[in-house]
């Protein structure tokens, strides 16, 4: 059964750019409010600003905070915020779109000098795990706490086919895709009596500020954009559509799943 989402909430971490910026603007468009959290220097705290303006003059509110969404402290100061913007409810819409992490291999490179490719380090692969996977579940479990978790709530993280492929430079951001799709199953379970969904979006190859800086990637790119079925690569927008459509519903009856929105790409790549 299609539910408005006029005036309802939406959560997104990563909102100021890439996958969490395009769904929020979706989300605005379709009525939905915006608690946005990201984590950005100078030059990108005034852009996020800016857009939390532009999403206000939708005809919603748009309330940003500049926050490292792993950070218990982060959690802390939010959630009472989170309940009092939403009344108490709770956002309908929780979108976990992080991209902050090590981009490395786990061995130094064959022939290299340690100091030009180096290893990944302990440090590095706990902390792109801990932000990237982790936090999905810490935020989850302040929320329910909280009791900011509503029936029919729909909580969505963003994966990619990295999760299950090997790519040069990834491997520790493909655990910690791998770590979050794990989460996903297991809080989908958790949460079904309470009537909450929980799934995965893997998106195709979509150019956005993460995607540069992989290594390869325009190698990645090209490939991608060629074999294609819908002659073209995935755009943000695709992703923020399915999200509208998936959260306009009471139905917590698709839950557990790793969804892809990618016009068939990891059907034939």
């Amino acid at each position: 059964m299609f539910v408005p989402l006029k005036g309802s909430w939406a959560l997104i971490f990563g909102v100021s750019s890439g996958m969490g910026k395009e769904t929020a603007r979706a989300l605005a468009d379709a009525g939905c409010n915006i608690i946005g959290v990201h984590f950005d220097l100078a030059e990108g705290q005034q852009q996020a600003e800016r857009y939390a303006r532009a999403l206000g003059e939708l005809g919603v509110e748009a309330h940003f905070f500049n926050r490292n969404v792993a950070a218990r402290q982060a959690r802390a100061e939010l959630v009472p915020v989170i309940r009092d913007l939403t009344s108490g409810v709770g956002p309908r819409v929780v979108l976990h779109s992080v991209a902050y992490g090590t981009l490395t291999s786990l061995l130094p490179a064959p022939g290299g000098a340690e100091d030009e490719a180096p290893a990944v380090t302990p440090q590095q692969l706990t902390m792109t795990v801990d932000v990237m996977g982790h936090s999905l579940v810490y935020w989850v479990q302040d929320l329910v706490k909280a009791a900011l978790l509503p029936r029919g709530a729909k909580v969505f993280a963003m994966t990619s086919a990295g999760g299950t492929r090997v790519l040069p430079g990834y491997a520790p951001v493909s655990a910690a895709k791998a770590t979050l799709e794990a989460h996903v199953r297991h809080l989908a379970v958790e949460l079904a009596p309470q009537g909450v969904a929980v799934n995965a979006i893997r998106a195709g190859t979509t150019i956005t500020p993460a995607l540069r800086k992989i290594p390869g990637s325009e190698k990645l790119i090209a490939h991608c954009q060629e074999i294609n079925p819908g002659g073209r690569l995935t755009r943000t927008e695709d992703v923020a559509d399915a999200i509208v459509t998936l959260s306009s519903t009471d139905s917590s009856w698709l839950t557990g799943n790793v969804i892809g929105v990618d016009g068939g790409e990891a059907l034939v790549v």
